[in-house]
């Protein structure tokens, strides 16, 4: 049998060809496999929020990653990606993990948003005052609730509620009233965004420190952390 340049040419592109169309072929399913593997870990994350740590847990709107469009279809939304969705059910605080997951799995996509003021508040600061914090809180043996870590550069440390109420008084208390605090606390009306979900497109939300069940349903007195995350924060500003 005779092979002409030409007859091997076309057989490579036919061999290509082949490949292409098997590729392309195979492509839409693993993403599609991908998603469903993803979907149906934020509902079993979201089974654990609220039956195991004793959270209610929002769904929230969500941004593309690298900015865009919120998806709750406001075009002047003045939160995209970190609000609740006006039209889903939040998942109440103690739904048994199976029954939570299952509700969570009518709104694909959507956020995952813990309220404050309820289960806990939460003490913001700068990433690493925060982390400096956590660190001399560790060693002092102190019992901690969890600590998220946002992509905006921000740790939240989750404390018992009222914390909001209480912080001016609490700060005044302490001699820190009439310093300027790079930290806020957030309290009833408030949200923040919990892993596995990505915070208003900026990149993933991570636990700087896990809960755990043993804690997460009761996290420590705000007094208890104000004092060091105060003083963290007052030297981050004076050696900035």
């Amino acid at each position: 049998m005779v092979f002409t340049i030409g007859s091997m040419r076309e057989s490579r592109q036919q061999r290509n060809g082949v490949r292409e169309a098997l590729g392309a072929g195979a492509r839409p399913a693993v993403r599609t496999g991908v998603r469903r593997r993803t979907h149906a870990g934020v509902c079993t994350t979201v089974g654990d929020y609220a039956g195991r740590c004793g959270w209610a847990v929002v769904p929230g709107a969500r941004v593309a990653r690298g900015g865009g469009a919120c998806s709750c279809g406001n075009a002047e939304c003045r939160e995209p990606g970190a609000h609740p969705l006006p039209f889903a059910d939040e998942i109440p605080a103690g739904a048994a993990p199976a029954g939570a997951a299952e509700a969570w799995a009518r709104v694909p996509g959507a956020a995952v948003l813990l309220p404050a003021g309820r289960s806990f508040d939460v003490i913001e600061v700068a990433e690493a005052p925060g982390r400096r914090a956590l660190v001399r809180l560790e060693r002092m043996g102190l019992r901690l609730g969890p600590v998220l870590l946002t992509p905006a550069g921000r740790a939240q440390f989750f404390v018992a509620p009222g914390a909001a109420a209480e912080l001016p008084h609490l700060l005044y208390r302490m001699g820190w009233d009439d310093a300027e605090l790079d930290l806020r606390c957030l309290g009833p009306g408030d949200h923040v965004t919990a892993p596995p979900s990505d915070l208003g497109g900026l990149g993933p939300v991570r636990w700087l420190r896990e809960p755990l069940p043993g804690t997460a349903p009761q996290p420590p007195e705000a007094r208890l952390l104000l004092g060091t995350l105060a003083f963290v924060c007052h030297r981050a500003r004076a050696y900035a």
